[in-house]
């Protein structure tokens, strides 16, 4: 007879990716991982394999679920130069809504895990991949519509939000001071838009 799991698997996932992302890898126990999750070691194995199996599931989730939004966000009809002012202003929020200074669980990973894993270094630089094609995408719909400088190159354009918001994430985690975000948003945004 087949064992019956009875878990939610999907919550499991989830409450991985929370733990994962508040005390990072090496802060997390695989009986940290039974105790949150609330399933034994075996279910945890047959279900999501090893520690690292799971990390990179969490991290994939965390991907979808909480980066994906972001880039719909990009995508947004209307104004581009809004749609990047409001990424720019969640981030500079975050040490806010998460005042335990979590950050971002792939800059977490980059920093912890790369390059000692590969495998968590591929998920990092497809995640990054993903976010500065959303953006290029964007860029250049901007400067098609006017609002972003159309002499600067799309994709460097790119790259220095990508960049930018991964520095963000990082002294939110450090300083948690979002006055100090804000300042760093200004700038960008000024950095890349038109000028008249």
């Amino acid at each position: 007879m087949a064992d019956i799991k009875h878990f939610d698997e999907a919550q499991a996932l989830r409450r991985a990716m929370d733990l994962f992302w508040r005390r990072g890898y090496d802060g997390t126990s695989l009986q940290d991982l039974v105790d949150e999750l609330g399933i034994s070691r075996s279910s945890l194995y047959s279900t999501f394999g090893d520690k690292d199996e799971l990390f990179r599931a969490a991290l994939e989730h965390y991907c979808r679920v909480e980066a994906g939004p972001r880039h719909e966000l990009l995508q947004r009809p209307g104004s581009v130069l809004d749609a990047i002012r409001d990424l720019l202003a969640d981030i500079a929020a975050a040490p806010t809504i998460h005042p335990d200074r979590r950050g971002c669980l792939v800059v977490n990973a980059a920093m912890e895990r790369v390059p000692g894993d590969p495998e968590t270094a591929a998920a990092v630089a497809a995640q990054l991949g993903r976010f500065e094609s959303a953006l290029l995408d964007a860029v250049r719909r901007g400067q098609r519509d006017g609002e972003l400088d159309p002499g600067q190159d799309a994709r460097s354009v790119a790259r220095f939000v990508v960049t930018l918001v991964q520095g963000m994430r990082v002294v939110g985690k450090a300083a948690a001071d979002p006055a100090m975000l804000e300042d760093v948003v200004g700038v960008a945004l000024g950095a890349i838009r038109r000028v008249s």
